[in-house]
């Protein structure tokens, strides 16, 4: 049996844009939601909108666990059997052990893989793998292709607008204090993932208008300065609210092309509903 050229592997952290969707040698691994005592498989057997309603309405703890390693190394052995090489693109290692449990589970499996920590999540791993593909396409030896997909994973920006403190409360990432504060003032927090895929709080802004004009800034500096062509708009059940900043950057930078899509439910545990983020590659 002839093997096919690449197996391309992500978490479901990703965001599945059409062409990673409809591509038949792109495979994801889901995580792992936990309400309490229950575990959910994120994308699979809980929707946005049941998350999203539990998050309003229920009491109970809510968060992610990375698949198994064991998960991992029967779904290596599978691929190894019909493809010559693989290639798993993960979110940022800082923020998940699933690039630990992916390739504890290839040692398992005793498949060879490329590993590449994105250093991001959503998006960020999208634009990673669309280029990989690209770069397939070109006639790229996978080894070569993995190497540049780690270069390029400096060259990542991102602007993430906190939609709703409360989750970020229930997660533990609050104080009562700081939520009771940033409720009254109406502060919308910024956060950014650094270079080294780390979480960090870029800013704090007053009022939600203010913050949307905050990002749109920072598309349109970026269009202007550094010759941006595409963005991301990523959203947390906030769908009217990504289109309406696409059309407001489009006014100061109409050549911009825009991918708009909603973060999976693993991301929206920790996010919360309302998020909107801006995510792009120079």
């Amino acid at each position: 049996m002839t093997l096919k050229e690449i197996a391309w592997l992500v978490d479901s952290s990703a965001y599945m844009s059409n062409t990673l969707k409809n591509h038949p040698d792109v495979y994801t691994i889901p995580l792992n939601i936990h309400f309490g005592l229950e575990q959910f498989v994120d994308g699979i057997d809980l929707t946005p909108e049941q998350l999203y309603d539990r998050i309003r309405n229920g009491t109970e703890s809510i968060k992610t666990s990375q698949p198994s390693a064991g998960e991992f190394a029967v779904l290596y052995e599978k691929l190894s059997k019909e493809y010559d090489s693989i290639i798993a693109i993960h979110v940022s290692k800082s923020l998940s052990g699933t690039l630990s449990s992916s390739i504890s589970g290839a040692q398992v499996a005793q498949v060879q893989v490329e590993f590449i920590d994105s250093l991001s999540l959503s998006a960020g791993i999208t634009g990673l793998v669309e280029k990989g593909l690209q770069l397939q396409e070109e006639g790229l030896f996978y080894e070569d292709i993995a190497a540049k997909l780690r270069e390029m994973t400096s060259k990542f920006r991102n602007y993430i607008l906190i939609g709703n403190l409360t989750q970020l409360y229930k997660g533990g990432r609050l104080s009562s204090a700081q939520f009771y504060l940033g409720s009254l003032l109406k502060i919308k927090p910024i956060i950014q993932i650094t270079p080294q895929g780390e979480l960090k709080e870029l800013d704090k802004v007053r009022s939600h208008k203010k913050a949307l004009q905050y990002l749109i800034n920072k598309a349109v500096e970026a269009a202007d300065k550094d010759g941006l062509k595409h963005v991301y708009i990523m959203h947390a059940n906030a769908e009217q609210q990504a289109i309406d900043l696409k059309e407001a950057i489009l006014q100061q930078a109409p050549h911009l092309q825009f991918t708009i899509g909603e973060i999976s439910t693993s991301l929206a545990v920790h996010a919360g509903e309302d998020t909107v983020a801006l995510l792009w590659y120079l």
